[in-house]
Order: C-alpha cells, then structure tokens, then sequence
C-alpha cells in the first residue's frame, strides 16, 4: 500500500502510548488495501456483520445485517457483495449512497475469531449492496465472549416496536448496565485526501465482564479500555472526531439499542484506577437513542466469558 497506513489521530494515539515507530513498520505488512483468500471465506460463512457508516449530518451509526451464512460473497479480493438489506429501524438503510464510507467488522463469537474491512459503498440496490475494499485486517480474539447465533427465518420481517429519545429509557439502562459486549463505530474526519486509505470509517467490538460499561449522572458511560492490537483506529477516529455510534444487543430478545454519543478519551487520573486491567477510559454522553425491540432474527446460546476478562475488575466508586 502506498497511501498512509494510519492518519494523523492514530498516529497521535500511538505516539502517546509510545507505539508509532513499531506501528509504522507493521502496520503496511497487516492492514492489507484487499481480502485474503481466508478472511473472503470467513464472511462468507457468517449469519451477521456488524456495519459502521455516517449519515447526512456526520453522526455515525453501528448497525447489525443479518441472514442465513452465505449472503455474503467475495468475487475477488477488493469486492464484498451483501446480499441483505437494513433491518426496521435502522439508519443503515438511509446511509448506503453511492461511495460512502463503511466499515465491516466480521465476527464469529463462538470461534472468537474476527476481522475487519473498511471501504465504500457501490450498486446499492434493493438486494443489498456491495464494498470496494480499501483496507483490510484481522483483530485478536480478546474480550470476545463466546455465544452461537442461529438465524430465525420466522423472526426475519416482522414489524419492530420503535422508541425514539434524547435521553436514556429504563429499559435501555437495563441492556448498558448488563451488557458483557457492545459494537462502536467512528469516522475520520480530517483532510482525506492526506490521510487515503487511512480515511473512512471504523466499527469496532468492545467486551468486558457483564456491567463493564458504568451509567453515570447525565446519561454518561464510561468504559474500559484494555490492552489491544495498538493500532488505534477508534481511538484514533474520537481523537479527530468525537461523534460515535454505539450499538448494543440484547442477545436474549433481539432488541436493538442505537445511540448518538459524543465521545472522549481518559488517560489518567483517579477514576482510571478504579477498574483494574483498564489502560484509559473512554467517556459517551449520550445525545439520543432508538430502542427496536425484537428485530435482530438470531438468537444466541449461552456465552462463555472470555478467558481475558480474568485480568480485569469491576467498577469501583471513583475517589471524590
């Protein structure tokens, strides 16, 4: 690749935990601008894909697609083809113009193996659309709870209960409070024409022991950020844009939980101690949310919490 691996906010991220030299020479050898052969055959054996786009006002959304393991397919390395069209609900299905930015994250939470493609939106139609790929990578199983999904063709179209709020409901403070995984996605905003390949959007996971994510006054959540892969592509993204998209699932109802967040980054300080294993914070205010209840056809098995998730706490009262 001769565009730029990372743009400037992953490269202040990593400079500041002392990471870029090394990121600089790896990061050309494993974020590849095409699939290989393994991750084209990876999404294609998946139920569900985790999407990550930006609608018209710059907001970015985390969103779900889900069929039966074959809906998407690769004809060569640079092309994605998704066969599945957003769910009730959704921004997913106002977002995907000509050209726009998307990130895919793939993830196989029973096998614990994931990987990521980012890259733009082409032929978007009434049967799905497809991704010119234009970076491509696999993430480290960590934190990742293990659970089976199995597709129910009976749940697939039926019509969703749809709550729209500025603030936060009793019912989505049970999903935050109780959640072991949520998916995050942010967006580079910055000269992309500097940054290439670099530039776009990002989804991402996120997985922690159940209440990993803390409820504050004011519809702030707070959470861990552990050890990973370094690269930065959230961290990097909230650096230069603090507008994020968080989703989560309720894995026994299929309820969908989609909210709007501002977001920052805490490096240091009292509250950090307070969770062990955390390396920084990150901090959502919460701007609006969209609770669809019953939308997502899979259902899941019992999760096996991630063996990692044994070298990190839980939540203490921060010192005042």
């Amino acid at each position: 690749m001769t565009a730029p691996t990372f743009h400037e906010g992953e490269r202040a991220v990593q400079a500041r935990v002392g990471v870029q030299e090394r990121l600089a020479e790896l990061g050309p050898r494993v974020i590849r601008d095409f699939m290989p052969d393994q991750h084209r055959a990876f999404f294609e054996q998946l139920p569900f894909v985790i999407a990550g786009t930006v609608d018209a006002r710059g907001q970015p959304w985390a969103s779900v697609l889900a069929q039966p393991p074959g809906f998407m397919r690769s004809p060569h390395p640079r092309q994605l083809d998704v066969r599945a069209r957003p769910l009730p609900g959704d921004s997913l299905a106002v977002n995907l113009a000509e050209g726009a930015a998307i990130g895919l994250l793939g993830l196989e939470p029973h096998t614990r193996r994931r990987n990521r493609m980012n890259g733009v939106v082409r032929g978007a139609d009434a049967s799905g659309f497809s991704v010119e790929v234009r970076q491509s990578f696999g993430n480290c199983p960590k934190y990742i709870q293990a659970r089976e999904p199995v597709y129910l063709e009976d749940r697939a179209g039926a019509a969703p209960v749809v709550d729209e709020l500025l603030q936060l409901d009793d019912a989505a403070r049970i999903i935050i409070t109780s959640a072991d995984t949520f998916f995050i996605a942010t967006a580079y905003a910055g000269d992309s024409v500097q940054a290439g390949r670099a530039a776009g959007v990002d989804v991402s996971h996120r997985g922690g022991k159940p209440g990993f994510v803390r409820l504050g006054e004011g519809g702030v959540l707070t959470v861990p950020d552990f050890t990973g892969n370094y690269f930065f592509n959230t961290l990097g993204n909230i650096a230069v844009n603090p507008r994020a998209g968080l989703l989560f699932i309720d894995f026994d109802k299929g309820d969908l939980l989609y909210l709007a967040v501002t977001a920052g980054i805490l490096w240091d300080g009292p509250e950090l101690s307070s969770f062990a294993g955390a390396q920084r914070l990150m901090h959502f205010k919460v701007q609006s949310m969209r609770l669809v209840e019953s939308s997502l056809p899979l259902r899941w098995g019992e999760a096996e919490l991630s063996p990692v998730l044994q070298g990190t706490g839980a939540w203490t009262q921060p010192p005042r």
